[in-house]
């Protein structure tokens, strides 16, 4: 039966303090692995948490600890450290045995129960269906991505949720630089709003409409322009200009409304129906899916954002200003109240932000994660404003904020062609640089750090490439086992013992750490550590390679016994780095 480090030290911590201090037995014990190689496999900070709560020195408590604890066969050493940690070194005999562990447990390895099954909802990406998707949502698809696979491996039950802004008004603005295009197809050319959406994707959906209508949604253009305001200059970019191009767009869309009549349902139903699928198979390609698809204009449809302004009204929340709704939202720590309802009786985004996420309640979830772009940092205090004032506990709300990425090559700023208007594509950027170096450059870093995004390096086949050094890792090591040909699975029974060098007990101690990894990167929402992980078990196994022969020769025999004990080793090596790729989304070739 293997043999749980952890577990193990626990429970002779357990004992000593039960001699040391038996009032303070019920005094939680925390194991965690020293950066430092030095300081040994675990470090336990108990006497200091035990000096807080007696009032005694903390070195000396760690002291009398260690008189008490109990000797164990897989202990080497325990000493006292720093300001009063103890740390553990394992015996070697219990650090190669996690080489069987990992073969045994295959894909599982690393798997948790930390979440204990309970529902916890994913919200990412939930970019407007306003156009292509550019390297700003390609940052949130991948660490969305890539930390609803750490959670479910660490055993919660996750679903993954893309919120569709199909209702309000970005979705009319797409629909009428939609209409505009086409009636500049039909012979209609009018002045193209510069606040209306860009782009070549706007005039493909044109020419689609006319190709399928031919020219059904054609009006004059005397009536397309009626009561519409004149464009400022270009140059102007003043407030006063600005509402006027607002208002210039608002009657061009309510002028659509009226002439179109219930074909410009037809039109918005199809800008909408081609951005979502364009998105969903961008998304796709890059292996990012989504359990649900949930649709803002639901929430209008089941008169559920009607309700949520209501039950905030009933509370006493909601008060009437200028012929609007306001909620106080600074009540619960917003820098200023929120309009719900305006004065023309349309609800704001906001309203049914509020009633998307109290429907996120009502579906039973035990936590939920939003990860949004860093610049809606503001809009956290309100939402989990009008959470408690609908009577529910924001803190099962948890909110991820993702940076910027910015483009690079050669050192400078990349200015990437794209034909989808100001920004660059995720669909361009996979183009150039491969969804594999996407998926892992962006979840090298934290996701709240801004992140440089060398395109370059993302593309070169050298070992400062991190994911070019991992994958070849994992391709050597298939080779490896090509070239010995036995049976992969028989490495499991293999004798251990053999492994005494340095770089081997090195690997085993990379390797035991993966567990913890894994529980520490879920806890706080942090991808990025796995990626450090496996580039650094990646850099052991180099070093060990270049040093220490695997394969027998006829020209450098090995004992067969050692051979197999590092054919395991390696074996379990290449397991843990594809269990840990696999959650970045970035795939393990066998050959390079």
């Amino acid at each position: 039966m293997a043999i749980d480090p952890k577990h193990e030290l626990v429970g002779l911590l357990r004992r000593a303090l039960g001699s040391v201090a038996p009032d303070a037995a019920d005094e939680p014990i925390h194991l965690e692995r020293p950066r430092e190689a030095a300081h040994g496999d675990f470090a336990s900070n108990l006497a200091m948490r035990l000096a807080r709560r007696l009032g005694k020195n903390p070195r000396e408590l760690a002291a009398r600890l260690l008189a008490e604890l109990p000797l164990s066969p897989h202990v080497r050493k325990v000493e006292v450290a720093g300001a009063g940690f103890i740390n553990f070194t394992l015996d070697d005999s219990l650090r190669r045995e996690v080489a069987r562990q990992i073969l045994v447990a295959g894909r599982d390895y690393g798997r948790s129960q930390a979440g204990g099954g309970q529902k916890l909802l994913l919200e990412f990406v939930s970019a407007n269906p306003t156009g292509p998707l550019h390297v700003g949502h390609g940052r949130g698809a991948a660490y969305g991505a890539s930390l609803a696979n750490l959670l479910a491996f660490a055993g919660w039950d996750v679903t993954r949720e893309y919120y569709v802004n199909d209702a309000g008004r970005q979705m009319d603005i797409l629909a009428v630089s939609a209409w505009l295009r086409y009636l500049a197809l039909c012979g209609k050319t009018l002045a193209f709003p510069p606040n209306a959406y860009q782009g070549d994707y706007v005039r493909r959906m044109a020419e689609q409409l006319r190709g399928a209508r031919g020219e059904r949604y054609l009006r004059p253009a005397a009536a397309v322009l009626a009561e519409v305001p004149a464009l400022p200059d270009a140059a102007r970019n003043d407030a006063e200009a600005k509402a006027l191009r607002e208002r210039h767009l608002d009657v061009l869309i309510a002028n659509a409304r009226k002439l179109l009549g219930a074909d410009w349902q037809v039109i918005h139903q199809h800008v909408l129906a081609e951005q979502l699928a364009d998105g969903r198979s961008d998304l796709e390609e890059f292996g990012v899916a989504f359990d649900v698809w949930f649709s803002e204009k639901a929430l209008f449809d089941m008169g559920l954002v009607r309700r949520s302004v209501e039950r905030l009204e009933e509370a006493g929340h909601v008060y009437l200003q200028d012929g609007a709704k306001w909620f106080r939202s600074t009540t619960f720590g917003d820098e200023k109240d929120r309009v719900v309802q305006r004065e023309n009786g349309i609800y704001t985004y906001f309203a049914s932000d509020i009633a998307y996420h109290a429907n996120k309640f009502e579906r039973g979830f035990a936590r939920l994660i939003n990860i949004w772009g860093a610049d809606h940092h503001g809009y956290i205090p309100r939402v989990k404003g009008a959470l408690k004032a609908l009577g529910l506990d924001a803190e099962r709300l948890d909110i991820a904020l993702v940076q910027f990425a910015v483009l690079y090559r050669g050192g400078q700023k990349a200015a990437m062609s794209t034909r989808s208007g100001e920004f660059v594509t995720l669909r361009a950027l996979r183009e150039e640089v491969g969804g594999d170096a996407c998926r892992f450059f962006y979840v090298l870093q934290k996701a709240d750090q801004h992140l440089d995004f060398d395109l370059d390096l993302a593309q070169s086949q050298t070992s400062k490439n991190p994911v070019y050094y991992i994958q070849y890792a994992h391709a050597r090591i298939a080779s490896v086992l090509r070239e010995w040909g036995g049976d992969v699975a028989e490495l499991a029974g293999a004798d251990l013992s053999p492994l005494e060098d340095p770089r081997e007990m090195a690997l085993c101690a990379r390797l035991a750490a993966f567990a913890d990894v894994i529980e520490t990167a879920a806890a706080e929402y942090a991808p990025h550590q796995v990626a450090f992980y496996v580039k650094d078990l990646a850099a052991d196994f180099h070093a060990f390679y270049h040093h220490l022969r695997i394969l027998s020769r006829p020209d450098a025999p090995l004992a067969p016994e050692l051979q197999l004990a590092r054919l395991a080793l390696v074996a379990a090596v290449r397991q843990v780095i594809y269990n840990g790729m696999v959650l970045l989304g970035v795939s393990c070739p066998e050959s390079m």
